[in-house]
C-alpha cells in the first residue's frame, strides 16, 4: 500500500479520513488494520496521527465484524472516539458475534452489560462475567428504558429521556438546614463526574432533614418548579446523565450508567451492593422522586451534545424524599454550552 504509506508519511489526517472511509466501504478489514499498524509504528517516530489511530480502532468496532471489532476493545477509553469502544461494538453486532473475541473480564462485562441494555439475555453464559459489576444479565421488571447510544460513521445520537407524565408546578423556596451526609451527596455527584472533571460543569447536591421542596430551595436561587418522577423516570434520568459526557468530557456509555443509577438507588435506600434487587424495587417505590428546575423553558434535560442540538447544554435537576425516614435530597447540575460551542454545534448540523 504505497500510497497509503505515502499519506502516512505525511501526516495528512483528511487523506487518511478518507482512506479510511474508502477501507470500509469496501470492507477490507485487513487493509484497515494494516493502515492502523502503520499509523502505531508512525507514532513512534513522533508523528501526531493518534487521532487516525483511534478513528481507525472506531470504525473496527463499529463496522467490521465480530473478531475484528472485539480485537480493538479495551479497558481505556481514548479521548478521540465518540463513546467507549465496548458501547460502540455492541450497539452494531449482538453478544455471540463478539462475545468468543473478549480479551479480558472487564471488557466482556461491559460489552455484555451494553448488551443487555439493549435488550439481550445473557443469563447462564458465564463470557459475560456478570460478578465483575455485579449486575443482572438481563434486564429487571422495574427498570427504565434506558437512553441509548447509535453511533454513526463520524457522529453519534443519543436519545432523551422520556417526557415524564406529571409536569411542573412553581413554587416558593424554602431552604433549611443541610446534613452532613458525604456519601450520599457524593454518590448523587458522580452521576455527573465528567461534566465537572472533564467539561466546563457545576454540580452540587444537598441531603436535609425534611422533604424534596426543601432539598431543591437548598440549591435554587429563586423560585422554581418541582413536579414528580416514576421510579422508571428517576433511574433513566440517572443513567441519561452518568453515561454522558457532558459538553466535552468522554461519554461513559450505557453500561456504566446503569450500573451507577442502580448503585445510587441501593445507597439512597440503605441496602449494600449488590442489593437484593427485587428489595431494591420495592424499597424505592416508597420514596418519591422529583424533577425540578429554575428555567420555565426547561422541560426535560437537555440533549445530549452528539445529537448537534442547539440547546443549551447539559441540565440535571432531581430531588428524592423518604417520607417515612424524613429526609430528602437533590441535585443541581449543568453543563452549559459557551457561545463558541453552540456555533460549532450549528455549523455540524
Amino acid at each position: 500500500m504505497p500510497e497509503l504509506e505515502e499519506l502516512v508519511e505525511a501526516a495528512d489526517l483528511n487523506a487518511l479520513l478518507r482512506a479510511v472511509d474508502g477501507l470500509c466501504e469496501r470492507r477490507d478489514w485487513d487493509g484497515l488494520v494494516d493502515l492502523a499498524d502503520m499509523c502505531e509504528e508512525a507514532l513512534e517516530r513522533g508523528k501526531q496521527l493518534w487521532p487516525i489511530a483511534d478513528h481507525i480502532d472506531y470504525r473496527l468496532a463499529l463496522e467490521a465484524p465480530g473478531d475484528y471489532a472485539g480485537s480493538v476493545l479495551g479497558p481505556d477509553p481514548s479521548r478521540f472516539v465518540l463513546g467507549p469502544l465496548t458501547e460502540v461494538a455492541a450497539s452494531a453486532h449482538t453478544w455471540h458475534a463478539l462475545a468468543d473475541y473478549l480479551e479480558t473480564e472487564v471488557v466482556a462485562a461491559y460489552v455484555a452489560q451494553e448488551c443487555v441494555v439493549r435488550g439481550e439475555k445473557l443469563g447462564g453464559d458465564d463470557r459475560a462475567h456478570p460478578e465483575v459489576l455485579e449486575l443482572p444479565v438481563e434486564l429487571l421488571s422495574f427498570e427504565p428504558t434506558y437512553c441509548l447510544a447509535k453511533y454513526l460513521k463520524h457522529s453519534v445520537e443519543v436519545a432523551e429521556p422520556w417526557e415524564p407524565k406529571e409536569s411542573m408546578s412553581p413554587v416558593r423556596p424554602r431552604p433549611t438546614d443541610e446534613l452532613d451526609e458525604p456519601e450520599l451527596t457524593e454518590a448523587l455527584l458522580e452521576l455527573v463526574t465528567p461534566w465537572i472533571t472533564e467539561s466546563n460543569g457545576a454540580a452540587r447536591a444537598v441531603v436535609v432533614e425534611d422533604d424534596a421542596v426543601a432539598a431543591a430551595s437548598c440549591l435554587a436561587v429563586d423560585e422554581f418548579r418541582i413536579g414528580r418522577l416514576t421510579t422508571e423516570e428517576a433511574l433513566q434520568r440517572m443513567a441519561w446523565a452518568a453515561s454522558s459526557g457532558g459538553a466535552h468530557g468522554r461519554r461513559r456509555g450505557a453500561a456504566l450508567g446503569r450500573f451507577t443509577a442502580l448503585y445510587t438507588g441501593a445507597l439512597i435506600t440503605d441496602l449494600s451492593w449488590p442489593p437484593d434487587f427485587d428489595e431494591l424495587a420495592d424499597t424505592l417505590e416508597e420514596l418519591n422522586f422529583y424533577r425540578w428546575d429554575e428555567d420555565e423553558r426547561a422541560e426535560k434535560p437537555r440533549a445530549d451534545k452528539s445529537q448537534r442540538s442547539t440547546s443549551e447544554g447539559w441540565v440535571l435537576r432531581m430531588a428524592v424524599e423518604d417520607p417515612e425516614q424524613g429526609w430528602a435530597a437533590a441535585i443541581s447540575a449543568s453543563d452549559l454550552l459557551t457561545e463558541e460551542d453552540s456555533d460549532a454545534e450549528t455549523s455540524n448540523q
